[in-house]
């Protein structure tokens, strides 16, 4: 990546519904030759989704919560994951180092739900037992880091 996608990175990341025009306008290149770029980034996989981001307590998801599970000694790591992606309930999966195997975050609508989800955790082949802790308020969330420019 040269120093003019990663501005064409950072503006879509500031706002992702920026036309190819205004794209081009800020990174002095033209309308066709920007679309060729982030069609580029795109395939590449530098550039995974567009998406909207929306206030999980306007659509019904207002309890966020951040599950620790410790994996089983025998579990096999691809089924357990293959049990999480099959929770809709759970918004990321991290592969942890130390006791834990995997940290989630999960959004429900009330805390029935999460105890819902909790036993439902707790009864997945592979999953030893798990940590629970409720957020109170999200200060903030997927605040994009600043890039530096790695052209030479």
């Amino acid at each position: 990546m040269d120093a003019i996608d990663l501005s064409l990175v950072e503006l879509l990341r500031g706002n992702a519904r920026l036309s190819y025009a205004e794209l081009a306008r800020q990174v002095g290149l033209s309308a066709p030759a920007v679309h060729e770029r982030v069609g580029k980034l795109e395939s590449g996989g530098v550039i995974r989704a567009y998406r909207a981001e929306v206030e999980p307590e306007a659509i019904g998801l207002g309890v966020t919560a951040l599950i620790g599970i410790v994996e089983d000694s025998t579990a096999d790591t691809d089924d357990v994951l293959e049990a999480f992606r099959q929770m809709p309930e759970i918004e990321s999966c991290y592969f942890m180092a130390g006791v834990e195997s995997f940290l989630l975050k999960a959004r429900v609508g009330t805390i029935a739900e999460l105890e819902q989800l909790i036993v439902r955790l707790n009864r997945t082949a592979g999953v030893a037992s798990t940590r629970t802790g409720i957020a109170l308020s999200t200060k903030w969330e997927n605040r994009p880091q600043p890039l530096e420019s790695t052209a030479s």
